[in-house]
């Protein structure tokens, strides 16, 4: 099948201590509102060590986000699209006219697939255009190359970052540190960040992607971030992943193994204790207030198409608008 055309460390920390020392360097780039200007020169930088440690809003306070449950479901990758895509049009409708009054999350694995963000190149790819082993799209994302499967979990974030900053940079740190606030909170494993670079590291290997879409002007975002936790990781070898190269890849459950001398694991509690980690400090971070409505908490279905129905209805219940073709792509 020919590729579409473009369109190891384990040991407590303290939170409280990681978060003021890695958030008080902010990587270079520039913001949100300078990138839509288009120039280098916007508004005053944010105090990044202020903005991290501010305090968090009571629980009645939050914004709510809509969550969408479906970490033990294998969903094909192109319908996870088409939900995020139906869901940001509305969205930007709403917000357009004021009335974006919640964000959405979902969470949820993928079959085996490569995705190929804007930043793809043939150097990216180690097999057989012609004849890839599994599935491959090209996605309007940031980034290069990446891997999703089985044993993944995957979160598309779809938030107004009007409420959450406007700044690119910002809205990335925070996605990283969601998942190094979980991986020690649920596992005390101490992960960290690589100055440069986007993503989450345990020692020498990457144990977590980032590639986002925020569409313009309203500041929506799309794609997300992927966390290897049972993940057969042998596919990462046909890429270079993210376009790293030399890029060694890791999993929660490798790392676990090796912490306790190789000792089984219960792969479906791992992700359930993973996940459930991973969205309440999304929940901390982004100072929101999770929705999880019994119809939406689909985890207990293998029924697909009920999934499907589900998401697409609430999708229906949105008012409908117009999409903007202004859009950008960061990682």
């Amino acid at each position: 099948m020919a590729i579409p055309a473009a369109s190891s460390s384990y040991c407590p920390s303290s939170p409280a201590t990681f978060a003021a020392a890695t958030w008080a360097r902010p990587r270079r780039g520039r913001s949100l509102c300078q990138v839509a200007a288009g120039g280098r020169h916007g508004p005053t930088p944010v105090n990044w060590r202020e903005t991290a440690l501010q305090p968090r809003p009571a629980a009645v306070d939050r914004r709510r986000c809509d969550c969408f449950d479906l970490h033990q479901q294998i969903v094909p990758f192109a319908e996870s699209q088409a939900w995020q895509e139906s869901i940001v049009a509305r969205r930007k409708g709403l917000a357009g006219r004021g009335e974006d009054h919640s964000d959405t999350l979902i969470a949820l694995q993928h079959p085996p697939v490569f995705t190929l963000g804007n930043g793809t190149t043939e150097e990216c790819l180690h097999f057989d255009k012609e004849n890839p082993p599994c599935d491959v799209h090209r996605v309007d994302r940031a980034g290069k190359a990446t891997y999703h499967g089985p044993g993944q979990l995957v979160m598309y974030p779809i938030l107004n970052l009007c409420y959450h900053g406007k700044y690119l940079d910002l809205y990335q740190r925070s996605l990283e540190e969601v998942i190094i606030r979980a991986l020690h909170s649920a596992f005390s494993i101490k992960a960290s960040r690589v100055d440069g670079l986007t993503g989450v590291w345990v020692g020498d290997q990457k144990v977590a992607s980032i590639g986002i879409h925020v569409v313009f002007p309203r500041y929506i975002t799309c794609q997300g971030v992927a966390l290897n936790v049972t993940t057969d990781l042998s596919p990462f070898e046909m890429i270079v992943p993210c376009g790293i190269k030399g890029c060694c890849m890791g999993s929660i459950k490798e790392i676990l193994q090796k912490a306790s001398d190789g000792r089984g694991i219960d792969e479906t509690s791992l992700m359930d204790q993973a996940y459930n980690s991973l969205i309440k400090e999304f929940a901390e971070v982004f100072k929101l207030s999770l929705d999880h409505s019994p119809n939406w908490s689909l985890q207990q279905s293998n029924d697909f198409n009920k999934l499907n129905s589900v998401l697409l209805d609430f999708c229906r219940s949105q008012k409908s608008v117009q999409v903007d073709s202004r859009d950008k792509n960061y990682l």
